[in-house]
Formats: C-alpha cells, structure tokens, sequence
C-alpha cells in the first residue's frame, strides 16, 4: 500500500557504495532545501551497499527529520532503489538524483518550475556532460537517439538520473531490469506531458563509477522490451497473429507451388523449398497460438489483477466542480425539487404527471 502523498516534494536518492559522497551529497540536498517554501523530505535508498553507506544514511535519519532511509538486504540494482522510491515517497512530486554529487541539486527548482508550467515529468539534459567521450557520451548519445527513435519520446539525455514526476504518474509503473531510464517513455505512452531542461553536471571527483559500456547489451534488450509493453500489451494478437499469419501464408505458398511442381513430374528429393514451407508453415502456427495465449494472459493480468486499461489525468478545475456537485447534492431536496446551481437555493419542480393545486 503507498504512503498518503502529504508533502509537496520527495528527493530519492539512489545509493550503492557512495560511503566517499553520501554526507556531502545529503548536505547540499538539504541546504537547497533549506531556501525552498515547500514540505519536502529526503528518501535515501541503500541498494546493499557492502561498506559504511547505509550506516552513514542511517545517521542522517537520526539527525534531521527530514531524511528517512530505506535499506536493502542485498544489491538489486538502480531500478530497484528507484522502484522503491516511488513506491514509499509521499511527495505528491518525486526527483530523482544521483548520490555522487554529479547532478547539482540546486537545478531542483528549475525543474519544478518547469512543471508548473504544465508538465508531468521533466528530464535533466546534461548538455556540457563531464564524462570521458568514448567510454561513456559516445554509447549514450548513441543509446538517447535509438531509445528516442523507437519510443517517440525524444529526449536528449535519457540517461540522466535528475528528473521530476508527477507522483500520480509513477504511481502506476511497475519497474524491473534497465526500465529506469526509459521511465519518461514509459510515462510518455500513458499520456504524460514530458519535457526536458540542461542541468548542471560535475565530474565525480569521489568513489567509482558504477556504470559502463558492458551495460549496452542490457539496454538494448529491456529497449526491446519497452517496445512490446507499450505497443502491445493490451493488444498481443496484433504482434504475434501479423507474423503468424505472414509466415504460414509463406509456407502454404511455397508448400501449394511444391505440389504443383510434383504434379508436373519434377523430384522434390533435394528441393531445399520443401523444408522452407513446412518450417514457415509450422512457425506460423506457433505465432498464432502465442498470440492466443498472450490474449488469454492479458486478460488475466487486467482482470484478475484489477487493472485499469487507462489512466486519469488530474485536474484541478474538475475536482472544484466535483467538489461543488457534493456539496450541492448535500442540501436537503424539498418536495422533489432540485437545487439551484448558482446559489445553492432549492427550486421546488413538481413530480413528473403530478397535478398542480388550484
């Protein structure tokens, strides 16, 4: 169950090994919140860290009320921790930021002005990124155009940790692998406004990086992955039964062409056709009766789970007229009358095939 959303911004920060950068980097987190007018708390995640990371954590929750802590028994990686944040925030805003201390926390009032102009996530874009070119900016602007090209969410820097939500937009993500960094296309799909602003980004100067080019492989298949959940989850038939239907069209094709060959007379012994057909036959088949199947799972997963195949906006000017229907609905009705919508005031009508007294 999630916690109620009181407070108007929760900072997570995902940690593992930062013992070198956690009190510098809550330090400065709370010294920007600190000149900001908003309830706010820090929500530190220690995702198994092996050294004194968490135990530093800890002492900050002892120390200010504003910083609690959640720690992990074991490693689960960056989508975990931030999976976790969500799921515990009660900021009705989430931020994510690093704990190296290379995003700057003093960029969280620009993004937060960025969402009040209408947005429902807003992406740090580390324009002037002070990383080594080949081992790191060279695979990520690589990564940021492919994930941009085959989401249609286009951001230049998916990679990028500092991002504000909506926390009613994250409420409904379910988070697993490598999905964190493709949490503005995910949210994108669901019909959140999205919406990027450059931050400042500082070379990391304490501790090791955790990240890497051995990451790509990983990025590339949960990228696969993304693809499906937002184009077909709802809708699994129209993936499997369009190549199902192609390749046993193919093979009935082939297998028809075949006959008509051994009707003229012609051998078939050391046709390589013949196994061509009857394995695009047979693998039709099997994309057909996949697709059934992942039918059959959805609706489990939307039924049985109670799901919701959409996902409400909120708007603040319908719940004021929401708000006004009840309070209206409130009123005592007099004789079958109704209330009077300007003020309030009940307007006695007469029952329907009532007489009127003479």
């Amino acid at each position: 169950m999630r916690p109620p959303r009181e407070l108007d911004l929760t900072i997570v920060v995902p940690l593992f090994k930062e013992e070198e950068n956690v009190d510098p980097a809550v330090a400065e987190i709370l010294a920007v919140l600190d000149d900001m007018s908003l309830t706010a708390e820090v929500l530190l995640v220690d995702d198994g860290s092996p050294d004194l990371t968490g135990e530093m954590a800890v002492r900050w929750a002892e120390s200010d009320s504003r910083v609690r802590v959640l720690r992990f028994r074991r490693n689960f990686g960056q989508t975990a921790a931030i999976q976790a944040g969500f799921d515990n925030g009660r900021g009705r805003t989430i931020v994510l930021i690093d704990g190296d201390q290379q995003n700057d926390p003093r960029d969280i009032p620009r993004l937060l002005d960025t969402m009040a102009s209408g947005f429902d996530v807003v992406s740090g874009w580390r324009k002037d990124r002070q990383d080594r070119q080949l081992s790191r900016k060279l695979p990520s602007k690589v990564a940021n155009a492919l994930i941009s090209k085959v989401t249609g969410t286009v951001l230049h820097d998916y990679g990028c940790t500092l991002k504000a939500y909506d926390s009613e937009v994250v409420a409904h993500l379910h988070l697993y692998g490598e999905l964190h960094r493709f949490i503005p296309a995910l949210a994108g799909q669901a019909g959140a406004r999205v919406a990027e602003v450059p931050v400042h980004h500082r070379p990391r100067t304490r501790g090791k990086s955790k990240y890497g080019i051995s990451r790509a492989p990983r990025v590339l298949l949960d990228l696969i992955t993304v693809q499906f959940l937002t184009r077909y989850l709802a809708k699994p038939m129209q993936f499997f039964g369009k190549w199902g239907l192609l390749s046993f069209s193919l093979g009935v094709a082939v297998m028809l062409m075949l006959v008509g060959e051994k009707a003229a007379g012609q051998s078939l012994a050391d046709r390589p056709l013949l196994l061509l057909g009857a394995v695009a036959t047979l693998l039709g088949a099997m994309l057909f009766c996949t697709g059934l199947l992942g039918e059959l799972l959805t609706r489990i997963y939307h039924e049985v789970g109670g799901r919701n195949p959409y996902v409400l906006r909120r708007d603040p000017r319908l719940e004021r007229v929401e708000a006004e229907i009840r309070s209206r609905s409130a009123h005592p009705v007099n004789n079958g009358g109704s209330l009077s919508a300007a003020n309030g005031s009940a307007i006695v009508r007469p029952r329907p095939g009532a007489e009127s007294a003479t």
